[in-house]
């Protein structure tokens, strides 16, 4: 007997335009027709146009099916089939939301069918807004509950800006989809999670909350987006680690198969559908949502280990065993798009900046990945190329390689935020460092940081330093901002330090946070909620208006 067909996502909403908004979900069989049915009384259809997803693939590490332990099912990467579809609902009326859902029907006539959600295309301007400020879930253990409590706390959100890392190995289906621990990246933004949370012998099961099905996201390309050199070693973690330059890649393979050879974001371009371009694409782009101009840049380099004495690739030097095959280096922690002076996206955010569009906007966001300003151990090395300089003895042997960083040359400090200071933006938002923390420039520009949805890995702050390399040309600060600000001290309800003084920044494996931007109001505001206490209240511990 055949079992009857199910959809491995709900629909989410992508792309509102003023009239339009697109409607996207998954499937794992192709099937003969699938279809948006809209309207107040459900009497209107779209039909959807499927592709199939090119790199999707399961392999020893993933969670999925029986899987528990690596390599139970799968010993090395397989390939997984997943059809993507896409309707656009039009002729739709400005603030008016009305319901949907979505049909899958398979070849044998057997069809699948979702609950009943509501869309709505773009809002107006002057449109009060709750907008969902979030990033780096990487199916962390806080995600499911983080999510739930945004829809318990605030309700319906009407978007949500999501400011990269949605997962940690983008080509393993998985974790986009139905990773057997409950908390993949869709169930969790969907109400469908399954993740359990223990303390003190007492177990809840947070199911995340129905976000994406009612309000459309808006993401941008971190770190954990990018792929490295296709299918060259044996597990998709590897692959994800085995980025180099594309430079380099030039010149070890050349054009002709260039493109499996350095890395990519194609399942994370092929999942999404986005605001677009003509320089960039999907990778980096502007868009109005009501009373907002965001502008969504590809800032993002590769996370390399900071120990020297780590056996893999760092982020200061190469080790010893790769030393004459540089096909094998890391290369440190490599730049995925150019962002410097004069660089197309530069010239690009340039033009962006004194468009009507941004220039007239009440609310102006900029959103990237990486930290401009963090008490996390993320903001070192300097956001820079890596010099490399390379060591040999007499006989031209390598002796070392390391690399430089220099802090003069941070590419976001020196060329990015005086083009945003100029153009008088008032919100930065990023993530990166997962971890909570603000600041504000002397001009008035926040900057915030609200990726606190799962593991932290401690401020800089205080007794607790970054590990840096010492011996260096550059200097690598171990304690606090390297780029100049004090971090602001949260408004309404601070955690306290050991010493009973309050602290500024919430950087715990036991309590997350999430930020709601009230677009009416001009407010963003912080939230936590302590995993520990399952039925504590969530608690508004910070806000800021960012009218200025």
């Amino acid at each position: 007997m055949i079992s009857p067909p199910q959809l491995l996502t709900d629909p989410f909403l992508q792309l509102p335009t003023e009239n339009s908004v697109r409607v996207v979900w998954f499937t794992e069989f192709a099937g003969d027709k699938h279809l948006v049915i809209y309207g107040e009384k459900l009497d209107k259809s779209s039909i959807a146009k499927t592709t199939k997803l090119s790199r999707t693939r399961e392999d020893q590490q993933s969670r999925v099916a029986n899987q528990t332990e690596p390599g139970q099912i799968y010993q090395k990467p397989v390939k997984r089939e997943i059809w993507r579809h896409e309707a656009e609902v039009t002729e739709l009326n400005t603030n008016l939301r009305v319901p949907y859902h979505v049909t899958s029907i398979r070849e044998d006539g057997d069809r699948a069918t979702s609950e009943i959600f509501t869309l709505a295309p773009s809002p107006k301007p002057g449109t009060p807004l709750k907008i969902l400020l979030t990033s780096d879930h990487q199916l962390k253990p806080m995600t499911a509950a983080n999510l739930q409590k945004v829809v318990e706390t605030v309700g319906r959100v009407d978007g949500v800006l999501f400011a990269g890392d949605l997962v940690n190995v983008p080509d393993r289906a998985s974790e986009w989809f139905d990773d057997n621990r409950g908390n993949a990246l869709f169930p969790g933004l969907q109400g469908r999670a399954n993740y359990q949370m223990e303390h003190n012998n007492l177990k809840v099961t947070y199911t995340g909350g129905k976000i994406i099905q009612n309000a459309p996201m808006f993401t941008c390309i971190g770190n954990h987006e990018v792929m490295g050199r296709f299918a060259r070693t044996e597990s998709l973690n590897d692959e994800f680690n085995d980025t180099i330059p594309r430079e380099v890649a030039q010149k070890l393979y050349g054009e002709t198969s260039l493109k499996d050879n350095y890395f990519n974001t194609e399942t994370y371009e092929e999942i999404f559908t986005l605001p677009q371009s003509k320089e960039g694409g999907k990778t980096y782009y502007a868009v109005t949502v009501g009373d907002i101009r965001l502008v969504v840049l590809y800032i993002t380099n590769m996370w390399r280990h900071p120990q020297l004495d780590s056996k893999s690739k760092g982020r200061y030097r190469e080790i010893e065993k790769d030393f004459n095959h540089p096909e094998n280096w890391g290369y440190g922690q490599l730049i995925y798009e150019p962002i410097s002076e004069n660089s197309q996206q530069y010239n690009w955010l340039k033009q962006e900046l004194k468009s009507p569009e941004f220039e007239q906007a009440k609310y102006k966001v900029v959103m990237f990945h990486h930290p401009p300003h963090t008490l996390g151990d993320n903001i070192v090395p300097a956001y820079t190329n890596p010099v490399a300089i390379i060591e040999r003895d007499k006989e031209g042997n390598i002796k070392a390689v390391r690399y430089e960083y220099p802090k003069n040359a941070d590419y976001i400090i020196r060329d990015v935020i005086p083009l945003l200071e100029a153009a008088k933006v008032q919100l930065v938002f990023y993530g990166h460092s997962h971890l909570w923390n603000r600041f504000v420039s002397s001009s008035g520009m926040h900057f915030l940081e609200t990726s606190n949805v799962g593991n932290s890995y401690g401020a800089a702050w205080g007794e607790r330093k970054r590990e840096v390399p010492t011996g260096y040309q550059e200097d690598y600060t171990e304690i606090g901002d390297p780029n100049g600000l004090k971090p602001v001290l949260p408004s309404i309800a601070p955690l306290l330090g050991e010493d009973g003084k309050p602290i500024s920044y919430i950087a715990s494996n036991d309590i997350t946070v999430f930020s709601i931007f009230n677009t009416g109001t001009g407010a963003i505001s912080s939230y936590r909620f302590d995993t520990r206490k399952p039925n504590s209240e969530v608690i508004k511990f910070d806000e800021f208006q960012i009218n200025r």
